[in-house]
């Protein structure tokens, strides 16, 4: 089944690293949430575009190529600065990486529909 570029391109959180906040226990998350675990109903949510920075809180090397045919890649759980947690792939060779590294987002090719099909892209991390 093939992705439309309109389906792409109409996911915010995806293209911008957009979130949500609760205004009432001050609590981040990604991706955007319309109401707050936290507070349930009492949380009052709002749009939030995270500032992309962050460390890598733990990692792991795949050795099978990915959705853009690359292998070895890193997956790594990524605190932001705000202090919501994300996975995403960073790029680096797997020597450079480590636990408490800093990262920031940057965007990049995720991958593609078949070999005419459209591309897709998002946020993936790199060094600091």
């Amino acid at each position: 089944m093939a992705v439309s570029a309109k389906f792409w391109r109409e996911q915010e959180a995806r293209y911008n690293l957009v979130g949500s906040h609760c205004k009432n226990c001050d609590a981040f998350y990604f991706p955007p949430r319309e109401i707050c675990p936290k507070c349930r109903r009492k949380g009052k949510m709002e749009r939030y575009k995270f500032k992309g920075t962050g460390k890598i809180l733990t990692y792991t090397i795949v050795h099978r190529p990915n959705s853009v045919g690359r292998s070895p890649y890193i997956l790594a759980i990524i605190e932001l600065d705000e202090g919501t947690r994300m996975l995403s792939e960073v790029v680096c060779k797997p020597e450079e990486v480590s636990e408490g590294m800093k990262v920031r987002a940057v965007f990049r090719k995720l991958g593609e529909e078949g070999e005419e099909g459209i591309i897709y892209y998002g946020t993936k991390f790199v060094p600091a």
